[in-house]
């Protein structure tokens, strides 16, 4: 049987999306790739994001 994985939504904290088992994605590695691509980039974000 497959696990189903837990979504964070509505959490703001790192600490609550590791100790409550929710999926987590590091793309930290591909903003160092990210600075070779080009000399500009611009890089959006969803309206409030982030915001309470």
């Amino acid at each position: 049987m497959v696990k189903q994985r837990k979504y964070p939504i509505g959490i703001q904290t790192f600490s609550e999306i590791i100790r409550g088992g929710y999926v987590y994605v590091d793309k930290t590695d591909l903003v160092w790739q990210l600075q070779d691509y080009a000399k500009y980039i611009f890089l959006s974000r969803p309206r409030r994001f982030g915001k309470l």
